[in-house]
């Protein structure tokens, strides 16, 4: 190699060196993982929140048969206290 040839490739090198230091081209590799992390942190959240809501469905709808439970004992127990009052002798 010629030394006019390793002076082109030395200040390529310097130009390029200096460019990422004045640009921040080094910097943007920590701004792609942040929002990576962000970015998997925040699918990680909805995926909880799913689950969550899943489960309070779940919790919902278990209490929402449990009421119609007491409703029918209720009434099966009016019936039987009604008769009795009532019904014949």
């Amino acid at each position: 190699m010629s030394s006019a040839s390793r002076a082109i490739v030395a200040a390529s090198v310097g130009v390029v060196e200096a460019m990422k230091d004045q640009m921040g081209i080094c910097r943007w590799n920590y701004i792609i993982r942040s929002a990576q992390q962000n970015t998997k942190n925040h699918l990680r959240s909805l995926s909880q929140a799913k689950n969550l809501s899943s489960s309070t469905s779940a919790v919902v709808s278990s209490k929402v048969r449990d009421q119609e439970k007491m409703k029918k004992s209720e009434e099966s127990l009016r019936t039987v206290m009604y008769l009795s009052c009532w019904g014949p002798n």
